[in-house]
């Protein structure tokens, strides 16, 4: 069966950083792109991040760039997402999914997802 069980989040200040953390069961997780999607309160779910497990390709969406840092542990099965001077749009649920394929501007068709860590910016 597979697992996505995600944590690291919770409630920071704008400016803050937090580290999320993925860990995955139940397949071969070395073999599997692993991609980040955040859902924020009352909108639809957002490609954040993904890691490819052919030749190691990163990718990130453009309001991702130079503040997420997504990174893989496949001897541990776990998949990371860093976050640097957080912002209130920054809130959001963020999701660990397995799997993906890139569109050209994003990633989609992640086959399963985990339940998600709650992210709040706020003073």
């Amino acid at each position: 069966e597979v697992q996505l069980v995600e944590s690291g989040g919770g409630l920071v200040q704008p400016g803050g950083s937090l580290r999320l953390s993925c860990e995955a069961s139940g397949f071969n997780f070395g073999g599997y792109a692993m991609t980040w999607v955040r859902q924020a309160p009352g909108k639809g779910p957002e490609w954040v991040s993904s890691f490819n497990n052919n030749g190691g390709r990163i990718r990130y969406a453009d309001f991702a760039k130079g503040r997420f840092t997504i990174s893989r542990d496949n001897a541990k099965n776990m998949v990371y997402l860093q976050i640097l001077s957080l912002r209130p749009a920054d809130t959001a649920v963020y999701y660990c999914a397995k799997g993906g394929s890139f569109s050209g501007r994003e990633y989609y068709g992640m086959d399963y997802w985990g339940k998600g860590t709650l992210v709040t910016v706020s003073l």
